[in-house]
């Protein structure tokens, strides 16, 4: 052993040797052992989260904030009857995969009463749809501005905004978060003009929000989109069936209304909703919708939609002989100018009501439940279909995974889950059975013997959350009724996981 390591050895020993006290006193007792230290407890996951804020000035009243969220899905679907999954090749079922959303936002406060924001993305890319032709191309999906907004705080209880905005009435739904849903997504009855006469869900125009007391409240006014309609829908004889052929043809009216091609009225619409417990967060226009225990919210809610002429029809009345065949068909949109023609405004009514609470807070499990009734006036016998990420090619409207989504009826809508304890699935997931009911009665659908055909729709699931809802999967059965055929509706099961990263 070297001469340096011994005087480290003695070193450690002399340090280990206590002198005895002065004064031939007994030495002390050693002390206690140091208790173990206690383990922090999981925090629990926030609301929609700061994002990645960058403050500009010390007392952050300055900054600019960024959001991102991508949502994947694989699934499997087994299609509604005579589906087409490429051009002439029918397909009964497959596994696939899609991109639900892709989102960015920027928003910005350089002064307390000044808001901007930008919100851009890309929905419903599949290998066969949502592309450039949307119903027939998968590849390079537009990316297109979903909101473009400046907004003013005048005074405590009134802020005014404009621009391409999600400010929206109607309900809660209506102007739901898509980072934070309880179920997989929404039911998509709540967005019933998408893509027709708005811009995904979002307008043109100019909007009042606040609050007042427990009053939270949004009004606004937008541009109603002209739904650029081709084929058989961009002319009245579209709203018709032709029978007979050359100069014996006939072209009479069914009485089912569609989008107005001409409609250029403006649309109005507003949602209220009292705040009995908790008081949520109104800065950007998306309602939560399940807050994980971190909140106590007990809402009701009222909204409304209005757009007059919306909607266009022609009565079985209106008849077409050869001539006035021919005459429309040379005229194209312009022939609603001149054939008989019926216009229906668009009125939506809803109402709804939005629980939310911690049910044991020390081991985290929580209670969550929406209901909400729709009251929907969209002309005569109006029926839409739509499919979230259709895995159906071609233009047939009920192909793919679509069902009834909008029309001319009612609506009911109810969905609840809970949240189950902490460290039931180890110490970092925790997991969220949930469960939602869709019923629909709708005119427009109606069998051989005039029966109306009730939709219902019913989802089961969970969330398996790894860090809130900024890291989450969800697994999802959908039993989905193939309407195809009114007079002889199958259920077809639907599987999907969502995987979700948000930022």
């Amino acid at each position: 052993m070297t001469f340096s390591a011994l005087l480290a050895a003695a070193t450690v020993v002399s340090a280990q040797v206590q002198p005895p006290p002065a004064g031939g006193q007994p030495a002390p007792p050693p002390a206690a052992p140091a208790a173990a230290p206690v383990p922090a407890a999981p925090t629990e996951s926030v609301p929609y989260g700061a994002g990645m804020k960058f403050s500009l000035s010390p007392d952050g009243s300055k900054y600019v904030r960024f959001i991102t969220w991508h949502q994947i899905w694989a699934r499997y679907t087994e299609n509604n009857t005579g589906t087409l999954r490429a051009p002439g090749k029918p397909q009964s079922d497959q596994l696939d995969f899609a991109i639900r959303r892709s989102r960015f936002i920027v928003l910005s406060q350089l002064n307390p009463r000044f808001l901007v924001y930008t919100h851009i993305g890309i929905n419903n890319q599949t290998a066969v749809s949502g592309g450039a032709a949307p119903a027939v191309d998968g590849k390079k999906p537009q990316l297109f501005v979903h909101e473009a907004v400046v907004e003013y705080k005048v005074n405590k209880y009134l802020n005014l905004g404009a621009g391409m905005h999600y400010q929206n009435g109607l309900s809660r739904m209506t102007r739901s978060s898509t980072i934070n849903f309880l179920t997989l997504d929404a039911p998509l009855t709540n967005w019933p003009t998408i893509e027709a006469i708005d811009q995904f869900v979002r307008g043109i125009g100019v909007y009042g929000k606040g609050r007042v007391g427990k009053l939270d409240y949004v009004l606004s006014v937008n541009e109603s989109m002209l739904t650029n309609q081709t084929g058989t829908l961009s002319n009245p004889l579209g709203l018709g069936a032709t029978t007979g052929t050359g100069g014996a043809a006939v072209n009479t009216g069914t009485n089912v209304a569609q989008y107005n091609p001409q409609g250029t009225n403006h649309i109005y619409q507003g949602y209220l909703s009292y705040e009995f417990l908790d008081q949520e967060a109104n800065l950007l226009p998306f309602n939560v919708g399940t807050y994980l225990g971190t909140k106590r919210v007990f809402n009701i809610g009222a909204g409304f939609f209005y757009n007059k002429d919306g909607m266009v029809s022609r009565p079985t009345s209106s008849v077409l002989d050869a001539a006035g065949i021919s005459a429309a068909t040379a005229a194209g949109t312009s022939a609603f100018n001149t054939v008989p023609n019926d216009k229906s405004d668009i009125a939506l009514f809803s109402a709804d009501v939005f629980f939310d609470t911690p049910v044991n807070k020390e081991t985290g499990t929580a209670f969550t439940a929406y209901g909400v009734y729709y009251n929907y006036n969209m002309g005569p016998n109006h029926v839409r279909f739509i499919g979230a990420s259709n895995p159906g090619y071609g233009a047939d409207a009920r192909r793919g995974n679509a069902v009834p989504h909008s029309g001319t009826g009612n609506v009911g809508y109810v969905q609840a889950g809970f949240l189950l304890p902490k460290n039931l699935l180890g110490p970092k997931l925790r997991l969220q059975p949930y469960a939602s009911h869709l019923l629909a009665s709708y005119d427009g659908l109606k069998t051989t013997s005039g029966d109306t055909k009730n939709v219902n729709i019913f989802d089961a699931g969970a969330n398996f959350y790894i860090d809130g809802h900024n890291a989450k999967f969800t697994l999802n059965y959908r039993a989905r009724p193939d309407f195809t055929d009114v007079n002889n509706v199958n259920y077809r099961p639907e599987i999907t996981l969502q995987t979700q990263v948000s930022l």
